[in-house]
């Protein structure tokens, strides 16, 4: 199984950090994502989340990625681990490096009809719905988020 990391980032406004795959990506083109990609020989799933977000975005989270959410797709021959981070980046401060936009959307519109990557739906829709989102776009603190539906927490 190849191993993906993703990252959910949260700026201070609660709106999430999307990345709109260009028509010349390998892997699910012209669809919605979260910044990550596959891991390289060595690395461990927070490693390349925190890679690939500084690669496709210019950024790094304020403070260490959290794990939320591992997600097996045997299908597709993968396992994405999910990660958290806040920031308190603009949509100014977002450099493309890779895919056709990136760009912070506002909570209530992320879940907004647009195609997605598989998996990524059911765990923003969970996170979206979680008191640590909440707290996160109200600039307070809570507790884990807890998934559920044949997800396991990281």
């Amino acid at each position: 199984m190849r191993i993906v990391a993703c990252v959910m980032l949260v700026d201070p406004d609660g709106q999430l950090l999307l990345q709109l795959r260009d028509s010349d990506a390998t892997h699910h083109p012209n669809v919605w994502g979260l910044p990550g990609g596959h891991g390289e020989p060595g690395e461990t799933p927070e490693q390349t989340a925190e890679r690939e977000l500084w690669e496709e975005t210019g950024l790094r989270a304020d403070g260490p990625l959290r794990p939320v959410a591992v997600q097996q797709l045997p299908e597709l021959g993968r396992v994405k681990h999910y990660f958290l981070g806040s920031t308190r980046a603009r949509q100014e401060d977002v450099v493309l490096g890779e895919g056709a936009a990136m760009l912070f959307v506002p909570g209530a519109e992320v879940l907004d009809g647009r195609p997605w990557t598989p998996g990524t739906v059911e765990v923003l829709t969970e996170f979206l719905a979680s008191p640590e989102y909440a707290a996160l776009a109200t600039g307070r603190v809570a507790g884990p988020v807890q998934p559920a539906g044949g997800r396991q927490s990281a």
